[in-house]
């Protein structure tokens, strides 16, 4: 009895091994399939495949559809394989090449006679190809969005890092790193303001990346928003110590800026103003300072350039340093112009226009559309009521200078100097 027993025993072990060698043998052939679409895919990793192979598999031999965990269980393949970096083609074209691959060495296809079994089987492995794809891209493109809106959020919050300019100086060099940004080099800040609201963000900073990227590298360039305004960072020439780079290649990022936006449909006019260049990442905040700056005091001097950089408003900055002092000084100099018939504006843009042509009264009467005479006439009359001659060289500096004031405080539009 024990011996019947015992032969019993041998016999189910026995049996076990011969059992489980086709298991392993169909394991070992779906590997073998997983290397070789890895292989063709340019050496993709095999674990995102999962349960894809014997999903097809399954599906030749018994024709069942995927079940919903096994899709989630793929989608969730497609997120790995954006977060990892890896191209989307690539990925689909791992699992093309590992159908194809299967279904070239399935047995029952390549052993059987019979044209409905295998067109059955094919059927029923083309949908789970056409499933398993569509879930994978889907998982893929989700991830994707997920990647951009957190690599929106960090280049948004080291944009207004790196412009304030008063955060942690080693936490903001580690998160620059990413970005391609040195902090050591020299850079400038120009901001583009719409002229009506801000268009589609995405797309702007898409064409200025484009374009910024082809001129001056992908690297040490960020293209952001901040406040409705579009920034861009970007690095300068090394200027030596204590200067700064000479005013027209600030120009030339704001042109660049300028022209590529003024490509898009919504959004013209826009306007660039462009800081100058400073080291460092204190330097960054200054550069954008000035941009801002600039970009004001152009809105309100009614500048009709489109660029605008930092060294074409010095003197008017230089102006406000000591705002007490130009609102006396257009008070002083200039409140009596208010007694002139048709008032001060008149009288103003005359002066403004004569100082810019260098004092000629024949190109300031082309200028302003009027006679020679009525120029000469604004001008004696000017003299009158202030006591300045705009004629004479110790008169015309406190002249221009006033009008150089009014501009920046729009006097007199807004509230007298004296009053404000």
């Amino acid at each position: 009895m024990a011996d019947r027993s015992r032969r019993a025993s041998t016999g189910a072990s026995a049996d076990a091994p011969k059992a489980a060698q086709p298991q392993q043998a169909q394991q070992a052939w779906l590997a073998e399939v997983a290397t070789a679409a890895a292989r063709d895919a340019g050496d993709v990793p095999v674990l995102l495949l999962g349960d894809y192979l014997p999903m097809l598999a399954d599906a030749a031999v018994s024709g069942r559809r995927p079940r919903r965990a096994e899709l989630d269980a793929v989608a969730l393949l497609g997120r790995q394989a954006a977060e990892q970096g890896i191209s989307a083609g690539r990925v689909v074209q791992l699992y093309l090449s590992a159908a194809r691959r299967l279904w070239q060495d399935l047995p029952m296809v390549v052993r059987s006679r019979d044209s409905e079994v295998v067109r059955a089987a094919a059927a029923a492995v083309l949908h789970v190809i056409d499933d398993a794809v569509a879930t994978l891209a889907e998982g893929y493109a989700v991830a994707r969005r997920d990647l951009v809106r957190r690599e929106e959020a960090l280049r948004r919050e080291l944009v207004d890092d790196l412009l304030r300019g008063d955060s942690d100086l080693g936490s903001v060099v580690e998160r620059a790193e990413p970005f391609g940004l040195d902090l050591a080099r020299v850079h400038q800040v120009a901001l583009a303001a719409p002229g009506r609201r801000l268009p589609d963000t995405d797309t702007a900073i898409s064409a200025l990346e484009a374009v910024i990227f082809d001129r001056l590298g992908d690297r040490d360039v960020l293209v952001a928003t901040k406040d409705n305004l579009l920034v861009v960072l970007a690095p300068a020439e090394p200027a030596v110590a204590g200067t700064t780079a000479p005013a027209g290649r600030d120009s030339d990022l704001g042109e660049l800026v300028h022209g590529e936006l003024n490509r898009l449909r919504h959004g013209r006019p826009w306007r660039v103003a462009v800081g100058r260049p400073h080291p460092g990442l204190y330097g960054i905040a200054r550069s954008y300072e000035e941009a801002r700056e600039a970009l004001t005091m152009a809105g309100r001097l009614h500048a009709d350039k489109s660029v605008i950089t930092a060294h074409d408003l010095l003197v008017y900055r230089v102006l406000l340093r000591d705002q007490p002092a130009i609102v006396d000084l257009v008070s002083a100099v200039l409140s009596p112009l208010l007694q002139a018939r048709g008032g001060a504006r008149p009288l103003l843009d005359t002066l403004d226009v004569y100082f810019a042509t260098g004092g000629v009264a024949t190109e300031s009467a082309k200028r302003l559309r009027v006679s020679v005479r009525t120029v000469t006439y604004r001008l004696e009359r000017i003299k009158a009521l202030t006591g300045y001659d705009a004629a004479d060289p110790t008169h015309r500096f406190t002249l221009q200078a006033a009008v150089l004031g009014a501009k920046v405080l729009n006097w007199p539009a807004d509230a007298r100097p004296g009053t404000a």
